[in-house]
């Protein structure tokens, strides 16, 4: 018998896939008791029949029960997962919809930003639920956090209760792969040093296994990416990459991850230290390069992501999710999440480093003690635990200091449902702050009233 895990948010046709394949990947993670819990019926009975499909072909233990009750989830649980997004695509049109009005063009929405910070104000509550009923039913569970905006979530969770969290985001790991690539080398051979909140984590060191400096190799290659720019890669890029490539030919070439990473590293060249989410993610940390001049961060190479796209990529998801529930086999390459081997290393004590969001104990030296920070971390049977020390350069630190200040607001807004502490927090962030005063204070006003029916912290 493996574990028994709870997944809030069950009825995600882009998380469950991957979270299930992961799981009977994983030897002590296959013969799990998962429980698929969602506020919507829907889709619950969908997500069974697929886990009863991945134990059938694989002869694996694996079992399922859905419910729309949270607290019949959470019982007697060892972890709980949360990919959640309260309010769906309703209540995100109004995130990126109402700043666009007022001059702010965000290219996510999900994280920071007026999109970020309101976004935080819907989900909290719901962490908040989650984390009073584990704290009773499950306390000595983990919980396994997937949900964005991920920093200001976790930090209610370790603010407001003793439940053990953990923020796994996907960025870090795709940097460091694509750093692999230009470099030349295996993925396992680049050993990054993080030091940031989640998606904007610097990358401060960069050991190459055998090759030394990797950041030095870097700026070795963007500095003569007109002789270089076109050798070509180790190997294939996936069709789902993401990015556009630029140059003539079949092959992908180191040129083309050069532009695909234009915004990041034009921050490395000048103040030394290489931002490792991706360049939508980090465009919307700061005031200047999201603007009119910019063509709103097309000079940067950077699109915005509209409704409408989300909605494609959730028919896309579905497509993928219908395709596996039909297939002879399940893939056995890892999805590139976490999550599993989080757990595996939690239960069996087999020490692994990732890149995970958890409280500052003084891996990110330039921030106070407690708030969420992502890092490289050793994950253990003893727990999390950051393993660098890590300064950045000056500007970069004020920056992030700036940045968590605004996180920090955040989470009390969303905690308190204090408006003040709300209008605190979009004049600290950098890119809600960045309008006339008065034209911020209608904007949250507004974004408050259009979606207050999933703010009860406001009413």
């Amino acid at each position: 018998m493996g574990p028994r895990i709870a997944i809030i948010g069950g009825g995600s046709y882009q998380w469950i896939p991957k979270l299930l394949t992961d799981l009977a990947n994983t030897k002590s993670l296959r013969d799990c008791e998962l429980v698929i819990e969602d506020i919507d019926p829907e889709p619950i009975p969908r997500m069974l029949e697929l886990v009863e499909h991945i134990a059938a072909v694989r002869g694996i233990g694996m079992t399922a029960r859905g419910t729309t009750d949270q607290r019949d989830a959470l019982e007697g649980v060892d972890f709980v997962l949360v990919c959640i997004s309260t309010g769906g695509f309703e209540s995100m049109a109004f995130d990126l919809a109402i700043p666009e009005r007022y001059g702010i063009f965000q290219s996510v929405g999900d994280s920071v930003g007026p999109g970020g910070i309101i976004r935080s104000q819907r989900n909290i509550p719901v962490f908040q639920s989650i984390a009073r009923d584990m704290a009773e039913l499950c306390p000595d569970a983990w919980l396994l956090n997937l949900t964005n905006p991920m920093t200001a979530l976790c930090r209610s969770v370790t603010r407001e209760t003793p439940i053990r969290t953990i923020g796994l985001c996907h960025e870090v790991t795709i940097m460091q792969f694509m750093l692999s690539m230009m470099l030349g080398v295996g993925f396992m051979d680049v050993d990054p040093t993080v030091a940031g909140v989640n998606h904007l984590p610097f990358i401060t060191g960069l050991e190459v296994v055998g090759g030394g400096d990797g950041l030095a190799q870097l700026r070795d290659l963007i500095e003569h990416v007109d002789e270089r720019g076109g050798e070509a890669l180790p190997m294939e890029m996936p069709d789902d990459f993401g990015h556009e490539k630029i140059s003539e030919g079949g092959d992908w070439t180191k040129g083309d991850l050069l532009h695909a990473n234009q915004l990041k590293l034009e921050l490395f060249r000048r103040f030394g230290v290489l931002p490792a989410a991706g360049d939508r993610h980090v465009a919307e940390f700061f005031a200047g390069f999201l603007t009119e001049h910019s063509d709103w961060g097309k000079r940067w190479g950077v699109e915005l992501t509209p409704i409408s796209g989300r909605v494609m990529w959730q028919g896309r998801h579905i497509e993928e999710f219908e395709e596996l529930l039909a297939a002879d086999d399940i893939p056995r390459m890892p999805s590139g999440e976490m999550v599993a081997g989080v757990m595996d290393s939690l239960i069996n004590d087999v020490p692994r480093t990732y890149p995970l969001n958890i409280p500052n104990a003084g891996q990110v030296a330039d921030l106070p003690d407690d708030v969420i920070v992502e890092s490289m971390c050793i994950v253990d049977g003893s727990g999390v635990h950051g393993r660098d020390v890590v300064s950045l350069p000056p500007a970069m630190a004020a920056h992030l200091r700036q940045v968590s200040a605004a996180q920090e607001r955040t989470v009390e807004a969303g905690v308190s449902g204090s408006r003040d502490a709300l209008l605190e927090a979009m004049l600290l962030d950098p890119l809600a702050g960045r309008i006339d005063f008065d034209a911020m204070v209608r904007m949250t006003d507004e974004m408050l009233d259009a979606t207050k029916r999933w703010l009860p912290q406001y009413a």
